[in-house]
């Protein structure tokens, strides 16, 4: 039994001496995935202490859960909860300023295109940190009402198409209890987009008090039910770099094999994407072997970071890989360009609304 105190985030209190240790070992396993022992920290890093003295720090945060001793060898490998300990206490995660330099200056080429700048986001992503990059495209907040266009088909049926701010379209093809005319659709049409040009979800539902038109009062409450599931919708990943690579880091099948479910079947990376809006833009989490949560990423690690304009408009970047993966690498990475992908889009909505204004 563990007789250290743990604190808010389930972690053991250490000794300067046993964090060094710990450091140490994640380090040396990050570069070469085989047990770190005693002998090998004192020869090369620990020349003041005694092997003896390093083995028994190491025994006491096996017994605190940090270190593993795979099979019988005499050395260790990190844990969850070491690498999660490193992650909270001991990580060193600010790019060097010529390595942000560098990214500003491959960021400068495409400052107004942001389809280019969210693939070459995924690219640097992958090459910096050393592990698949996924990127999603920005979306709004909340969906915001566009235009509305309803089209005669066949007999009672009548196509809605709805677009909403940021260019998604949304279908749908409704019943009506009689047959319209392609002007009474125009018509209708025309009346809801001077209704409900620019409101939420919440807020078109509330216009349907104040029509009369029972038809027009029918098709707000689609509207409204159609942009709730959008928003509900998760996040795609529509740019993907350094799969392949990352794959090689994988020292078991079982890894590689939830890699690629994972990416194929992103149902579990979309719901931790789906915990992120509480997180400020620019706030980096990281989740390590699933976290308890998740048994199906428990071989895997991950650093997620939102990016985009407050209350307007967001995205998500992610860096996948083993659980030994470079964590301080991962996370300078991905918050430093979490920050460029935001100032773009910052730039291009007000550059959009300076527009709007002169027109």
């Amino acid at each position: 039994m563990v007789d250290r105190d743990l604190d808010a985030a389930g972690l053991p209190e250490l000794t300067e001496r046993q964090e060094k240790i710990l450091a140490l070992i994640i380090r040396e396993y990050t570069n070469k995935p085989e047990p770190v022992g005693s002998k090998f920290l004192a020869e090369t890093y620990l020349s003041n202490l005694s092997s003896a003295t390093i083995r028994n720090e190491m025994a006491r945060l096996e017994e605190l859960g940090l270190l593993a001793a795979p099979h019988t060898s005499a050395g260790r490998v990190p844990t969850e909860v070491g690498y999660r300990y490193f992650v909270r206490r001991l990580l060193s995660d600010e790019l060097p300023p010529d390595e942000k330099q560098a990214l500003d200056s491959a960021f400068a080429p495409v400052a107004n295109d942001l389809e280019s700048g969210l693939r070459l986001a995924a690219a640097l992503m992958a090459r910096k940190a050393q592990g698949a990059a996924l990127v999603t495209s920005p979306r709004a907040v909340s969906c915001q009402y566009k235009h509305l266009a309803l089209l005669a088909t066949q007999g009672r049926v009548v196509m809605m198409v709805l677009v909403l701010h940021g260019g998604e379209v949304r279908q749908q093809m409704l019943t009506l209890a009689e047959v319209p005319s392609q002007e009474q659709l125009s018509a209708l049409a025309d009346q809801l987009n001077a209704l409900c040009e620019g409101l939420n979800a919440e807020q078109v539902r509330s216009r349907a008090k104040q029509v009369e038109n029972e038809l027009a009062r029918e098709i707000i409450e689609v509207i409204a039910d159609v942009m709730e599931e959008a928003d509900r919708a998760p996040m795609r990943f529509t740019y993907r770099e350094g799969l392949s690579e990352m794959l090689t880091l994988f020292t078991e099948r079982i890894g590689v094999q939830q890699a690629i479910r994972a990416i194929e079947e992103p149902q579990v990376l979309q719901a931790i994407v789906a915990e992120l809006p509480d997180q400020a833009i620019g706030e980096v989490r990281v989740v390590i072997g699933g976290e308890g949560r998740w048994q199906d990423i428990q071989h895997l690690g991950m650093v997620i970071s939102r990016y985009g304009v407050p209350e307007q408009t967001t995205g998500a970047l992610m860096v996948l890989g083993p659980t030994r993966m470079r964590y301080g690498r991962a996370v300078a990475t991905v918050r430093y360009i979490a920050g460029l992908i935001s100032g773009m889009l910052l730039t291009i909505y007000s550059e959009s609304a300076e527009r709007h204004d002169n027109d």
